[in-house]
């Protein structure tokens, strides 16, 4: 910790507390002799390159520059954003006095600034990036192809098969097993309608969900967390990002929330209604295909994610039955 602080001229440590938000990096609390800090340890193997990070570090400078709120790291003695220390890469930030607000938090007004936000984000984006056709981070493709349902459908045998296997049984495996087979009855009722190729990409956070957006009070404060920065389809992010802000408890989505962040969304972007269609019918297949969830549980013994499980496979088959009407929420 010492030599770290000294790369950075942070002064020296007088507490330091894990920030237990967040799946795949670990973040701490650090309050020094010259204030208070977030430093973060890059710990996932897929963006921990430090020469990538620093790629990354300097685009959060220039949307701070263009006024997006966002927390950019600070630069040690050696001109660096990134720290190796002990073969760790590390990032000191400011600390942001903020906190996190799921959609149910938020009045329809908030909502409508979130979308704004989002579609902010992505129109800066567009500015200080490289041209979205020229470079591409390897670590963040995007999706050409839509989940196969064939491959589907032997991942889901191999998930039963482990649920059945785990012992002792519980409540988690009861439902994780009830989500599967409703899930494989209704992916073979729906196979025919798996989307076409791609659809339009440009820059994208990557991962905007509650946890990597800090409010002071009513406003966003910071957007945080911008491993997953890369080339996507830009719609499909703001769909994505509603279905984790604006589901409920019971696996439904709040949909006139979801109609104001939309629409706010669409004019900040510059989208048009059929471009967020489109997004609303791929991150609905992508949803029916996925699994991650249950492959963390099953294969990786990995219980992080446990408690969204609920609310996230219960929303599937809301959102198969209300379709027309999430559509028209997004696209309306």
């Amino acid at each position: 910790m010492s030599a770290l602080l000294r790369q950075y001229a942070a002064g020296s440590a007088l507490a330091c507390e894990p920030v237990d938000q967040g799946l795949l990096n670990r973040g701490y609390r650090l309050c020094t002799t010259r204030g208070r800090y977030f430093l973060k340890h890059h710990f996932d193997p897929d963006t921990a390159d430090p020469a990538a990070i620093e790629r990354r570090h300097r685009a959060t400078q220039r949307l701070a520059d263009l006024g997006v709120p966002v927390a950019p790291p600070l630069t040690g003695r050696d001109g660096r954003t990134v720290a190796v220390v002990g073969g760790h890469a590390y990032a000191l930030h400011p600390w942001i006095d903020g906190r996190h607000r799921h959609g149910g938090q938020l009045t329809t007004g908030q909502c409508a600034r979130l979308g704004g936000l989002l579609g902010a984000v992505h129109a800066c984006l567009e500015r200080v990036m490289p041209p979205k056709g020229r470079t591409r981070p390897a670590t963040s493709p995007h999706p050409v192809e839509s989940a196969d349902p064939d491959t589907t459908f032997a991942l889901i045998d191999d998930l039963l098969t482990r649920v059945s296997r785990h012992r002792p049984a519980d409540s988690f495996d009861e439902l994780a097993r009830h989500r599967l087979l409703e899930r494989r009855a209704l992916l073979e009722r729906h196979a025919d309608r798996r989307p076409p190729r791609g659809a339009s990409v440009g820059w994208v956070h990557g991962d905007f969900h509650p946890f990597n957006l800090l409010y002071k009070g009513d406003a966003p404060a910071a957007i945080v967390d911008w491993d997953r920065l890369g080339v996507q389809p830009r719609a499909e992010e703001a769909v994505r990002a509603a279905a984790i802000f604006f589901v409920r408890p019971v696996g439904a989505l709040d949909l006139p929330k979801a109609r104001a962040y939309a629409r706010a969304y669409r004019r900040s972007a510059g989208a048009t209604p059929s471009e967020l269609a489109a997004a609303v019918h791929r991150v609905w297949w992508e949803r029916l295909n996925d699994f991650w969830m249950l492959r963390w549980h099953y294969e990786r013994g990995d219980t992080r994610a446990d408690p969204q499980f609920p609310a996230a496979s219960a929303l599937v088959m809301w959102w198969t039955r209300e379709y027309d009407a999430v559509c028209e929420a997004f696209a309306g």
